[in-house]
């Protein structure tokens, strides 16, 4: 197994010069300073970070990137595109889309996704193909086995949402008990979101399984809220929360459009909030309260969801961002916290990972400090200047699977999304 020195490393403790990471079966067992490189060695130049956490990931959206941003419209038209991609897929197309939108990830820097699955068509044939691409891609998987059974509230599926329901949360309980844990991928739960789980079935979900991550859409758009409030006389976060769906287990995505009374459940539940800065802007969904979820201590997660741009760098640097542009007020996040946020694999079950410490999953990600963005950066603020295009080297579970932007055994990403994509548009 290689070792690693690192010219700068981003301890637990705050950015550290010359560190040797010694690694064994793909586990750090070391972490010191050395004056001295020793020999048989790895090099780590830049500044090194652990691995990213994609918490909230629709892998078959990456398809609709470039093709959604003419003529204007709304995340519900947007939707009607995303569900004619949807109708065009088999496994053996997804696997090929899959792995290569995992393999971009891996070159960004991402160590894990969390894969918010839907599209499973009452059987495990698309999540088992998921896991192979994340395999083949070097990359860890949370499969978010998601229940969808209507087709908003109070409203029936339609033909292609057909695909995405096993008719009951009992059945889709009873499938998804089927798929197991092992080094490539961990099962946790999703409710698609208050919309697609009537309200006596989304205790069911979050009752299935105890012990995984769940994560649910949460509060995207104002449309859901007014449909929430007219039909129950509460908020999506309120209903969740009668219906014994927040916890320390539960992820919320997106989060937006949300109530005082919203967040006080949230942080009282102990539940997260994964933040996708880059859909919420691409779709106009709105930016939601980061800054007084972390005060209401939310622990924050970011995602890259409908993967308009995989960049883990800069969700974060627009998590920032975002609440500069609603509040007129900088330095709303420090950088230590942002790089929580960027680093969080809690939230998808692998609490061992995201840090640089002994015991912790040798996961690293090399940026470089001398490129056009990031030359003169302080190491401390470069999620701040940084993109993905400056990261250097990707090492996941001690093995290096991407360097210099190309991927270790798949190669071309480009090439490899152009092939899977154009197939599906042909």
């Amino acid at each position: 197994m290689v070792n690693f020195w690192c010219e700068r490393a981003w301890l637990p403790d705050g950015v550290a010069d010359r560190v040797l990471i010694r690694v064994d079966d793909g586990t750090i067992t070391s972490v010191s300073t050395v004056d001295t490189i020793p020999l048989g060695v790895r090099r780590l130049h830049g500044v090194v970070l652990p691995g990213f956490a994609n918490a909230h990931s629709h892998a078959f959206h990456r398809a609709l990137r470039g093709r959604t941003h003419d003529g204007g419209g709304t995340f519900w038209t947007w939707r009607d595109g995303m569900y004619s991609l949807a109708a065009k897929l088999t496994p053996k197309s997804y696997y090929r889309l899959a792995r290569a939108v995992y393999a971009e990830m891996a070159v960004a820097g991402v160590s894990c996704v969390g894969e918010f699955h839907y599209l499973h068509d009452r059987s495990n044939e698309f999540g088992h193909a998921l896991r192979q691409a994340a395999e083949d891609a070097g990359i860890r998987l949370t499969l978010l086995d998601t229940c969808y059974l209507s087709g908003g509230i109070d409203t029936p599926l339609n033909e292609v949402q057909e695909r995405f329901s096993d008719g009951s949360a009992e059945a889709w309980a009873s499938r998804v008990g089927e798929l197991k844990d092992d080094a490539v991928m961990r099962v946790g739960a999703a409710i698609h979101s208050v919309r697609a789980v009537p309200r006596d079935e989304i205790a069911v979900v979050a009752r299935a399984f105890p012990d995984k991550p769940l994560h649910v859409h949460l509060s995207e758009q104002p449309a859901e809220n007014e449909a929430c409030l007219l039909a129950h006389g509460l908020t999506p976060t309120e209903l969740l929360s009668e219906e014994g769906a927040l916890s320390t287990r539960t992820t919320a995505v997106h989060a937006t459009h949300l109530t005082s009374h919203d967040i006080a459940l949230l942080g009282e539940s102990g539940t997260g909030a994964c933040f996708c800065p880059t859909t919420e802007a691409d779709l106009a969904d709105g930016i939601g309260p980061a800054r007084e979820l972390a005060n209401a201590e939310v622990p924050l997660s970011l995602g890259s969801d409908q993967h308009a741009v995989i960049d883990p760098l800069l969700e974060a640097r627009a998590l920032e961002h975002g609440e500069r542009l609603r509040t007129g007020e900088r330095g709303r996040f420090s950088p230590r916290e942002l790089l929580a946020a960027l680093t969080n694999h809690k939230a998808l079950g692998w609490s061992e990972a995201g840090r640089i410490e002994v015991g912790a999953p040798a996961d690293f990600v090399a940026v470089r400090m001398d490129s056009p963005r990031t030359a003169g950066s302080l190491p401390e603020q470069v999620m701040l200047s940084a993109t993905a295009s400056d990261v250097d080297t990707v090492v996941v579970g001690g093995r290096v699977v991407a360097a210099q932007g190309v991927h270790e055994t798949l190669g071309d990403t480009g090439r490899l999304l152009a092939d899977a994509i154009e197939e599906l548009w042909a």
